[in-house]
């Protein structure tokens, strides 16, 4: 891995982007150091503020090359390959694949980095740029040395898919080992009940029914109490310390009788929002149901350890912790962009970067959770991995709107199968099945994620249960619990479709046709 050819510093938000010269061990300018290591090391000191810092490697790339990077947290569909695009954001690495020599090559950087990091490619190089902002203000260093990123290269290993693995590989090669996970899967209500209208009844049913379709699956099931079940109702904060009076009186006790049915309960939380006032709420950002939460400080970090430990008190085996990015940013993903977030605010730290305070806020909802599977959604990709069992890479699918799925399902499994097992289990979201939805539809996204081994939870309205679902759903549901096809599956249409058609799988290729009789609907979804 070479160092960069030229590098660039940028103290504050008002303040240019300047050149650092070469000071013979790094590049200096705006009071600002940048030093590369042998193994591809940035690191960053600063006596004052730092904002950004990028790095340029000039080097050409092919004119009619597709480019495919990833995205800052979930996908929203819009994973692709495509045309040299100079000011396209790529989030934390890129490939470049030559049409003409069929050869794959990028970069990228290592998991658990100390700065957001992108890219943008152009026909005569790439640049990495490390946002390395506190909030939506300058980081104070305070001539402390940060690690910021380490740079990462990828050589051809053959065709795009391959080449993809191997890059998803070396970027976390240095996590702890992974055990071989048992298969996640199991029930949720999400995408019938949407937050509304439950109680520990409808949950019980919801567990009664997985169980009856895993036919007894040596590995159970799991049965997940979604969003909707604490006094603040649909998308609110805490206090998590009890359910909804006459809905769910009894945590422990719901979680008991998931337990006695035959399955493993989990839980939905949402750990940076509260609707109790308080000093530690995240300056500049105010949101309708409560009240964000700043994770820089150690008051917020208490409140989140002990809600893992009351949830697994109460005996949940799964917790699903949701919209920290949000909570933390203002914004979800796509709204981010290379700004991240408002200017102008800062966390009550302002002397370490927004990366180092989401990574630790990770690190601690994974220490205080203990043996608990935990499922990331909302989640940062790069800095979740290893920290969480499981991510949902996908935005929302849906029960009420069949393109959602479509685009949103199918195109993060196929641009991010990759990192499956390796950051994470992925979960491309639930198979819907509802009245509102086409059951011959939702049937192939459940067959191609059931086939993945990736993660499987399932959305079962008791009125949209039939002879055939029941069917197709337990062939489903057991081919996820025994780890999917064997070999895996692939995408074989994805240089050229964001949702493909067609996928290599153990038993042969597949071809699924998503559309609809009037094909894809540009106004839903």
């Amino acid at each position: 891995m070479r160092e960069p050819n030229k590098v660039f510093v940028q103290a504050g938000p008002s303040d240019a982007l300047t050149a650092a010269p070469g000071t013979g061990n790094g590049w200096s300018a705006a009071g600002i150091e940048v030093q590369w290591t042998p193994v591809g090391e940035v690191v960053v000191s600063a006596v004052g503020g730092v904002c950004r810092v990028a790095l340029r490697w000039d080097e050409a790339i092919p004119a009619e090359a597709l480019v495919l990077g990833d995205a800052w947290e979930r996908s929203y569909g819009d994973l692709q390959w495509r045309h040299l695009q100079p000011e396209r954001l790529l989030p934390w690495y890129w490939l470049a694949h030559d049409r003409q020599t069929g050869t794959t090559t990028g970069m990228g950087v290592d998991v658990h980095p100390g700065a957001f990091c992108s890219w943008t490619v152009d026909q005569t190089g790439s640049t990495l740029w490390l946002d390395l902002r506190n909030g939506g203000g300058p980081t104070q260093l305070a001539g402390r040395a940060l690690t910021a990123a380490t740079v990462r290269r990828f050589e051809d290993a053959g065709p795009p898919w391959l080449t993809l693995n191997a890059a998803v590989a070396a970027m976390s090669s240095h996590l702890p080992e992974r055990p071989a996970p048992a298969p996640v899967v199991g029930a949720n209500n999400w995408y019938y009940a949407y937050g509304e209208g439950f109680d520990e009844k409808a949950v019980l049913q919801d567990a009664a029914t997985v169980v009856e379709l895993a036919d007894g699956h040596p590995v159970k099931p799991f049965s997940v109490v979604d969003d909707g079940w604490n006094p603040g109702g649909n998308g609110s904060g805490g206090p998590w310390e009890s359910g909804i009076p006459g809905l769910f009186d009894d945590m422990a006790g719901t979680a008991a009788a998931v337990k006695a049915i035959g399955a493993r309960p989990g839980l939905w939380f949402r750990p940076l929002l509260s609707r109790e006032s308080g000093p530690w709420g995240r300056a500049g950002k105010a949101d309708g149901p409560g009240r964000a939460l700043d994770p820089s400080y150690p008051e917020v970090l208490d409140l989140v350890r002990a809600d893992l430990r009351r949830f697994k008190d109460w005996g949940f085996e799964l917790v699903k912790h949701d919209f920290s990015t949000y909570d933390v940013f203002g914004r979800f993903g796509p709204a981010m962009g290379s700004r991240l977030t408002d200017s102008g605010w800062q966390f009550h730290d302002p002397g370490r970067t927004t990366a180092e305070i989401v990574l630790a806020l990770y690190r601690e909802i994974r220490a205080a959770a203990d043996d608990v599977v935990l499922i990331g959604c909302n989640t940062v990709g790069h800095l979740a991995a290893g920290l969480v069992d499981v991510q949902r890479t996908g935005d929302d699918t849906s029960g009420r709107d069949w393109e959602r799925t479509r685009k949103m399902g199918v195109n993060s499994l196929a641009f991010r199968l990759p990192q499956h097992d390796r950051f994470f289990a992925l979960d491309a979201d639930c198979v819907p099945c509802t009245p509102q939805t086409p059951w011959e539809l939702n049937r192939r996204f459940l067959d191609l994620v059931a086939r993945s081994g990736s993660a499987l939870f399932v959305s079962i309205d008791p009125a949209a249960r039939t002879e055939q679902t029941d069917r197709d759903l337990g062939d489903g549901i057991r081919l996820a619990l025994s780890g999917g096809d064997a070999g895996g599956i692939e995408p074989v249409d994805w240089l050229v479709n964001t949702t493909p058609n067609v996928w290599r799988t153990g038993a042969g290729t597949v071809r699924y046709d998503w559309g609809q009789p009037w094909g894809a609907d540009p106004a839903s979804g």
